[in-house]
């Protein structure tokens, strides 16, 4: 039997690419979750997608890299269904662990992905240090300028302009003004 197993890391993004493939290659069943790879993350339905395996089952991934983000832990993930006499596939890269080829293919491919991440993690700490020295620190630019601070804390003392209004004026969410002033909170509930 067939056995599916798909992940995205986050919950914006969208299983249907995995799903239609695992469904299209003859998946049975198909289990999903929304969890990040990184090594030692708890991934309830992969654990269960394991314990669902039996014998002579197959457990099919999209990409090799569902399994994981650590070349170890996806080589003792496959060991270990191996010793089970249970198989694996990767479809997008056409990998089968039942053979030595595909065995070597795997380590081979799980050891270059490896690779590619660490160095994609070393540019984005030294990109990061780059910025850092020119004075930029990381993260979402500020909504709200220190002028638009002060024009909004004027407005909130006049208290004859609804928060609502004032976060229009300002060009931002209200959610976005709350979190610039959180006193408001209270105001607004106070009118209501």
């Amino acid at each position: 039997m067939l056995i599916g197993y798909a992940r995205v890391s986050t919950f914006d993004q969208n299983l249907d690419l995995q799903r239609d493939a695992l469904t299209k290659a003859g998946c049975t069943k198909i289990f999903e979750e929304k969890k990040s790879g990184r090594a030692g993350t708890k991934r309830p339905e992969f654990d269960a997608a394991l314990a669902f395996l039996r014998p002579d089952d197959v457990l099919v991934v999209w990409k090799l890299d569902r399994l994981g983000r650590s070349l170890v832990e996806m080589m003792r993930t496959i060991d270990a269904l191996r010793r089970q006499a249970i198989k694996f596939q990767s479809l997008t890269e056409n990998f089968d662990s039942e053979t030595a080829q595909g065995r070597f293919a795997l380590q081979m491919h799980g050891a270059m992905a490896e690779y590619f991440l660490d160095l994609n993690r070393e540019r984005t700490m030294e990109g990061l240090k780059a910025a850092l020295a020119r004075g930029r620190k990381g993260g979402r630019r500020r909504k709200l300028s220190d002028a638009d601070v002060e024009a909004g804390t004027a407005m909130l003392k006049a208290e004859t302009i609804s928060v609502a209004e004032i976060a229009k004026r300002l060009g931002v969410a209200r959610t976005t003004f709350y979190a610039y002033f959180p006193a408001a909170r209270s105001r607004q509930a106070a009118i209501l």
